[in-house]
């Protein structure tokens, strides 16, 4: 069985890309200077961002593999194994990676709300790819942290770096709804199958031996993140993914229930659900009434 190394500490990782340890929470790294990293597998307890601007390589993200384009952003949440194909001695791509322990962001408003940065757990075939002005934009805030970290620390450090940090994560946020926008003839296509996925679905005899279908079960069956995939319906609809599968729910359950041989229970366990209360009160919420009193409109 492969070894998988784990990476808690900045000192760590500096240590395995030969470098000094300028702080022991938050690491800017200029790759062209660094030591190649070896192709083994890591499992990072760091975050990290990391930007690629040659295509050299081939990188594994889980059992995914990504081959990187030039100006592509890669984001790592700690608990995420990434890694470099077997057969592939060094791993020495040209670019920044910033990295940062999560004690870093500890009592910071960007330690509030990290987890609204979704795109950190997007698969690597969903990377961000940058436009020469964005790319810029990025090093530029790689440059201010690594500023920060060329000072002596004081009492300013944690905030000013960890605002620098927010920033460029802000800033990340813009450039994905621009590629969500970009790609809008691809995400079309996306949506498309979306819907087709559910309608087969409640064709099938799934929701009876499966359950509803989820988020996730959705967004793996289109071979895409959960969270990707969540953002990108959320952008071409103004609605949640799990808000669109549930407006699907009831456009089949609406249909059902003008078969007057079958009981709203039925149509229920139909559906998927485990309980009969359940549909009754998803029903009403979306519908405005019971599925009974629907029956009794038409």
């Amino acid at each position: 069985m492969e070894e998988i190394i784990k990476i808690g500490s900045i000192a760590q990782y500096n240590s395995i890309r030969g470098l000094t340890t300028k702080h022991p929470l938050v690491s800017v790294i200029d790759l062209s200077k660094a030591l190649p990293m070896p192709a083994r597998t890591f499992n990072f307890g760091l975050y990290a961002v990391g930007l690629k601007e040659l295509n050299y390589g081939q990188l594994r993200y889980g059992r995914s593999h990504y081959d990187y384009q030039e100006g592509s952003l890669i984001f790592v949440a700690p608990g995420q194994v990434i890694g470099v194909e077997p057969g592939i001695e060094l791993f020495a791509p040209k670019g920044w990676v910033l990295l940062f322990h999560p004690d870093l962001i500890n009592g910071t408003p960007l330690g509030k709300h990290i987890q609204d940065y979704s795109f950190f757990s997007y698969d690597v075939n969903e990377a961000l790819h940058l436009s020469d002005k964005e790319r810029n934009i990025v090093i530029d805030c790689f440059s201010k942290i690594g500023y920060e970290l060329d000072q002596n620390i004081d009492k300013h450090s944690k905030r000013l770096i960890a605002s620098n940090i927010e920033l460029l994560l802000n800033y990340c946020t813009r450039f994905y709804d621009r590629q969500f926008i970009t790609r809008d003839n691809a995400n079309k296509g996306i949506l498309e199958r979306f819907e087709y996925l559910l309608k087969s679905y409640f064709s099938s005899d799934k929701p009876q031996n499966e359950g509803l279908p989820s988020v996730a079960y959705c967004a793996r069956t289109l071979h895409l993140s959960s969270n990707y995939f969540g953002d990108l319906v959320k952008k071409e609809t103004g609605r949640s993914a799990q808000e669109y599968i549930q407006s699907k729910v009831i456009d089949v359950a609406k249909e059902r229930l003008f078969d007057m041989n079958k009981s709203v229970s039925e149509i229920a366990y139909e559906l998927g659900f485990k309980y009969p209360q359940h549909f009754n009160r998803l029903f009403k919420q979306k519908a405005g009434v019971t599925p009974n009193d629907y029956r009794m409109m038409n």
